[in-house]
């Protein structure tokens, strides 16, 4: 079991994970934006429409869990 003193608050969690969002959200869309631009554009039609899909929603999964982390709730020392 961890101490529920060296655990972070739900507080710390949100504003960590609030900042870790906003850089994900930044570097995904830069990302997405260099690819779309290069490699996406030499691609079938088919691959470039896949690729848009990946592109532009790939984003939610690692967002999905960032926030699964940020809602979890602080432990309570337990009582006697």
């Amino acid at each position: 079991m961890s101490d529920p003193h060296t655990s972070l608050s739900a507080r710390s969690r949100k504003l960590i994970g609030t900042v870790l969002m906003v850089l994900l959200v930044l570097g995904w869309a830069l990302g997405a934006m260099a690819l779309a631009q290069g490699r996406v554009t030499t691609l079938p039609a088919f691959w470039q429409f896949i690729a848009y899909v990946v592109l532009g929603a790939g984003w939610i999964v690692p967002a999905g869990a960032l926030i699964r982390w940020m809602q979890k709730h602080d432990r309570r020392p337990e009582t006697l």
